[in-house]
């Protein structure tokens, strides 16, 4: 029910090196020519018009950075062009924008935020790439992640995420539908249409991105098991009553053994939730963020 005002968006389309695209969405800060970016990734069948991805963008451009919200594969109300799609740990297209704006050589400084299915992108990305992480990127910020997919995807099934399990899977469904008519020869409409994720990852996500089984597909693409290879200040924003995750997407022995890795979990906020009576309209994720960012990334020699 939340409404974002301030935020104004102007539209790119981003082609692809295998042929397929994405289409962003920048919000500029009334700073002239800020040297600060904010990419911001949406979660699973969000967009960039989803209001905590608007919140966000609106607290860093009051905080005189550029935002961008990418809009994942499919999720900009066009489907993408490739029989595959987006997944939680695909972070090719994330490191294909980066590579972009540092060819456009403009900004000096790229923060990256996501949520749920974006946070865990951003943080597989932190951790693969922790060896030969572009200078440019100087940390980031993940709110409501799932870090551990299998537990995670026990969690979900439980009574009280029937209403939004449900949501998820109608668009889901729907998706995989147009791709059969769209691709007849590759994906099959199945006899019956998927119930839950193991389902559906089982049916499409899996096997189309190159997993043998859902199963697979979690373990694979969890961040838990990247953490310790991060290098540059992170900050986990996980509310202690979402009811979308396990105990153990809750990192407290990787954080407090690591000089980079930061964990909130609040006891309340729900799964990207965190409404605050604030009078700017400005929630606990998004000041939490702006915090983090000034205190630990803006000031950290390192990077």
């Amino acid at each position: 029910m939340r409404q974002v005002k301030g935020v104004h968006y102007e539209r790119e389309r981003l082609e692809l090196p295998d042929g397929d695209f994405v289409d962003l969405d920048w919000s500029k800060s009334a700073l002239p020519e800020s040297r600060n970016l904010v990419i911001v990734l949406h979660g699973l069948e969000g967009s960039s018009d989803r209001a905590y991805v608007r919140g966000m963008a609106r607290v860093f451009n009051q905080d005189g950075w550029d935002a961008v919200a990418l809009n994942f594969r499919g999720c900009s109300g066009e489907l993408n062009r490739l029989p595959r799609s987006y997944h939680i740990g695909e972070t090719g297209d994330v490191a294909y924008l980066i590579d972009t704006i540092i060819q456009r050589d403009y900004y000096q400084r790229i923060v990256l935020v996501g949520f749920s299915l974006g946070g865990n992108v951003v943080l597989r990305y932190l951790g693969e790439r922790a060896d030969n992480l572009p200078a440019i990127v100087k940390g980031g910020v993940a709110v409501s992640v799932p870090c551990h997919l299998p537990s995670a995807n026990i969690a979900i099934d439980h009574w009280e995420n029937y209403f939004y399990r449900r949501r998820f899977l109608r668009t889901l469904n729907a998706k995989l539908l147009a791709k059969a008519a769209r691709f007849p020869d590759q994906i099959k409409v199945p006899e019956q249409f998927p119930r839950n994720f193991l389902e559906f990852d089982g049916y499409y996500t899996g096997p189309m991105h190159g997993f043998k089984s859902a199963e697979d597909y979690w373990q694979r693409n969890s961040s838990l098991d990247v953490l310790p290879q991060i290098v540059c200040p992170v900050l986990i924003i996980n509310a202690a009553d979402d009811t979308f995750l396990s105990a153990a997407c809750f990192p407290v022995a990787q954080a407090e053994a690591s000089a980079t890795l930061f964990l909130a979990t609040p006891r309340w906020g729900g799964h990207v939730g965190f409404v605050t009576d604030s009078p700017q309209g400005i929630y606990y994720s998004e000041q939490l963020a702006r915090i983090f960012t000034a205190e630990k990334i803006s000031s950290n020699p390192h990077r």
